[in-house]
């Protein structure tokens, strides 16, 4: 004969051990769900803040070949390497030098002109994988013409130690700065370009005015000259006291030799007038010729004092001017003063 109470307590166990064994068979699979999603999930977070390297930049600017080939060659030797900073310096690397040639990049084969900025001991500049010690950097230009009016600019940077040949690639951040530094030249330039042709068209109609002032200048005593002449026969013909009140006249035509000469000095002022509008004297000490309207732009040349510039194009702080030797570039207004 069983007992009750040790039936009672079986039951009780069997439907406990049932009822965790359900409770498991559920949270297995919520477990293994966890365990399947939490990796992944870090997976993407991780892969959210990878940082690219070596990828360079490649844009195609709507302008044709020789504009943007200039430009890159004027940001190729301004001294300066952006978007990267050595060791407790500057926010840019200072120093570089630009060349046609660096054996830090393999030999370039794909067509196009290709312009090199070296900076030599560079000290663990930075946003480059893994540098930490005294090397070459190196920014590769390379300028590409994709018809007429385009043009393919692809920008790389290198870095490689002078002890271990290690070559580092950048993680993107030198390549933007130097397209943002080259953008600004020609967005500066595309600015210089159209105030150009207005003040070309402004002064093509002073000018025209001024000439038509002294064409009118130099025609209008001609008539004067003539008449008496013709009329010399009239008055003969007529009575001497015409003919005396008439003969004057032809002599008053003598003047009319000299005339041009008034005529030529106000055109000589003129032109005076005109240069004293449009050209400039470099102030002492000297000033830079910049590349663009900026103070952080490269420095094209160094300007004497007394070197004669033409004026370009002005804005409120700076003024596009052309030397003599046909060199274009930007100086600030107030290294700039008028001719005596």
């Amino acid at each position: 004969m069983k007992h009750p109470t040790l039936r009672t307590d079986f039951t009780e166990r069997k439907e406990s051990m049932l009822t965790r064994l359900n409770s498991s068979a559920l949270s297995i699979p919520l477990l293994l769900l966890l365990l399947v999603s939490t990796p992944s999930t870090a997976l993407a977070a991780r892969g959210k803040d990878k940082i690219s390297y070596g990828e360079g930049l490649i844009v195609n600017v709507p302008l044709p070949e020789s504009e943007v080939e200039q430009v890159v060659e004027d940001v190729a030797q301004n001294g300066v390497i952006r978007g990267t900073k050595e060791y407790n310096k500057d926010q840019f690397v200072s120093g570089a030098k630009a060349a046609n040639s660096s054996s830090v990049f393999p030999a370039w084969d794909q067509g196009g002109r290709v312009i090199y900025k070296v900076r030599t001991e560079a000290l663990d500049p930075r946003n480059f994988k893994d540098s930490g010690d005294v090397g070459t950097l190196v920014v590769r230009y390379v300028v590409m013409p994709q018809g007429e009016k385009n043009t393919v600019l692809r920008i790389d940077a290198l870095f490689e130690e002078d002890f271990r040949r290690t070559v580092h690639p950048s993680d993107g951040s030198v390549e933007t700065a130097e397209y943002k530094d080259i953008r600004e030249h020609l967005d500066s330039i595309e600015v210089m370009k159209a105030q150009n042709v207005e003040a070309q068209k402004e002064r093509q109609e002073l000018l025209a005015k001024k000439q038509n002032l002294a064409l009118r200048n130099n025609v209008a005593p001609a008539p004067v000259a003539q008449a008496p002449v013709q009329s010399a026969p009239q008055t003969v013909e007529s009575s001497s006291d015409n003919t005396a009140q008439e003969v004057p006249p032809p002599a008053a035509s003598e003047p009319t030799t000299p005339a041009p000469a008034p005529v030529g000095q106000t055109l000589e002022q003129q032109i005076k007038d005109v240069r004293k509008q449009v050209e400039r004297l470099v102030k002492q000490p000297g000033a830079p010729l910049k590349s663009a309207p900026f103070h952080t732009a490269g420095t094209l040349q160094l300007l004497t004092p007394g070197t004669e510039v033409l004026i370009l194009i002005s804005t409120p702080y700076w003024y596009g001017v052309e030397t003599h030797e046909g060199q274009h570039g930007w100086m600030e207004r107030d290294q700039l003063e008028l001719l005596p």
